[in-house]
């Protein structure tokens, strides 16, 4: 059964219709679109097109049909163009030819908008529930890192010290950006397309507000030409899916570096690392490489529906039956990453010794030139003394705080209690601002982040 055929004379070619089915994507909508069936045969049947009888019958057949999705016990039949003829088919088969009438007023391009809408609002919680595992997690490692001290970079080169608890946090609030965007999308998501018909609207006179509200919607589109061909919210959804991805890999390419033997500030457990099939030493961050890597297939599934939508004209073409499918591969995709990333963070060991033992004292060097700011001696001179200090100590081939205080004293007004700056705790404790490293700002951040 099709829904459509009685204008040819010919059946469709074999390897067409393999391509032009949407089966074996859009049956992950198969709940949603029962549910947007029973929605529409209410509304038909306060319009005058339903008897009480025929509506019984159909509700309680979709009913059914439901139910079938649900336990897994639905067949698919060979002639199942999509999941819109599927359900219908089955519906035919068990009330007969009242099943016709459902379709009346309706067409497969609001019919799809909808469904495709529903799916990805009943998602989001989802995904945002995931992600906000993976951000308590970096909130309890926070916790657990107390005053542990590690060297902060700029350029991959040793730049500051700050907080190992500060950088977790800094993994913290990307994700809350994509959560947010992710509840941003949800407005311009909850709007129905359904009563838009093909592209003109429907005649049944259906109270579309009414049907809106039946379906969990805020409210119907207002033009029936752009209800059936906006995809912007697809191509928001995927923005925020290579968003939530981008921060993954940046988190994931850091604990990469971090638990090499190179830095050695972090080791996974072996419950989530991999093996050499050759060198038996190996222990590979495969599951934060895997993380990298999709990352960039997320960025090509948001780039290929983009290109997909951008030459298309008003209302509905058959392009858009290909924005499902990086949708749901998108979803997946982070819904296999998130737990995974949360579970190895979870289980991580930090090595406070090695990270203290990156820090040297020239990165103290912009606290020398602060030193002589308190002073009275202006910036950019202590700047400039500040260097003259730190190519003064390589000449010598000694570190900063081992310089003697002569060599100091000859570049500038330095005085005996200049070594005290190369403490870099106490150069943490300084940076005490909002947003700062030190122990009472990063303090305040974990309590905000909490709510106490």
């Amino acid at each position: 059964m099709t829904l459509w055929g009685g204008r040819f004379s010919q059946k469709l070619d074999d390897l067409a219709w393999a391509l032009n089915s949407s089966l074996p994507v859009d049956q992950r909508m198969a709940i949603q679109d029962v549910d947007g069936s029973i929605a529409w045969a209410d509304a038909i049947h306060k319009s005058g097109i339903l008897s009480d009888e025929e509506h019984a019958s159909i509700a309680l057949g979709l009913d059914t049909v439901k139910g079938e999705f649900a336990s897994g016990e639905f067949i698919f039949a060979p002639a199942d163009e999509d999941i819109h003829t599927a359900v219908e088919r089955r519906l035919g088969e068990l009330i007969g030819p009242a099943a016709g009438k459902l379709h009346t007023g309706r067409s497969r391009n609001d019919q799809v908008a909808t469904d495709f809408r529903m799916w990805m609002l009943q998602t989001i919680p989802q995904l945002n529930s995931a992600i906000l595992n993976l951000q308590t997690t970096l909130v309890e490692q926070a916790e657990l890192a107390g005053a542990t001290i590690m060297p902060g970079y700029t350029h991959l080169q040793r730049a500051q010290p700050i907080l190992l608890s500060h950088w977790w946090l800094s993994h913290f609030h990307p994700l809350g950006r994509d959560r947010a965007r992710l509840t941003d999308l949800i407005p311009r998501l909850s709007v129905l397309p359904l009563g838009s018909g093909a592209l003109a609207g429907t005649p049944i006179p259906v109270d579309r507000a009414a049907l809106a509200k039946s379906l969990g919607f805020a409210e119907p589109s207002q033009n029936s030409l752009d209800s059936v061909s906006d995809r912007d919210f697809a191509a928001e959804y995927l923005f925020c899916a290579t968003m939530i991805g981008i921060h993954l890999s940046k988190l994931a390419e850091q604990i990469v570096l971090y638990t090499s033997a190179e830095f050695g500030f972090f080791e996974l457990s072996d419950a989530f690392s991999t093996g050499s099939s050759l060198m038996p030493q190996k222990k590979n961050p495969d599951v934060f490489e895997l993380t990298r890597g999709k990352s960039g297939t997320l960025i090509g599934m948001l780039t290929g529906l983009l290109a997909t939508l951008k030459g298309l004209p008003s209302t509905y073409d058959k392009d858009l039956q290909e924005d499902k499918q990086p949708v749901f591969a998108a979803t997946d995709t982070l819904l296999a990453i998130l737990p995974v990333i949360a579970g190895a963070l979870r289980t991580i060991t930090a090595r406070p010794e090695r990270m203290r033992g990156a820090i040297d004292s020239t990165m103290m060097a912009t606290d020398l030139a602060d030193y002589l700011v308190v002073k009275g001696v202006p910036f950019r001179e202590a700047h400039s003394l500040a260097g003259k200090a730190v190519r003064e100590a390589g000449e010598r081939n000694v570190s900063l705080e081992k310089m003697p205080l002569e060599a100091y004293q000859a570049l500038g007004p330095f005085e005996a209690d200049v070594y005290q700056v190369f403490d870099p705790l106490e150069s943490i404790n300084k940076r005490n601002t909002v947003g700062g490293t030190s122990l009472q700002s990063v303090k305040n951040q974990i309590q905000k982040i909490k709510g106490e």
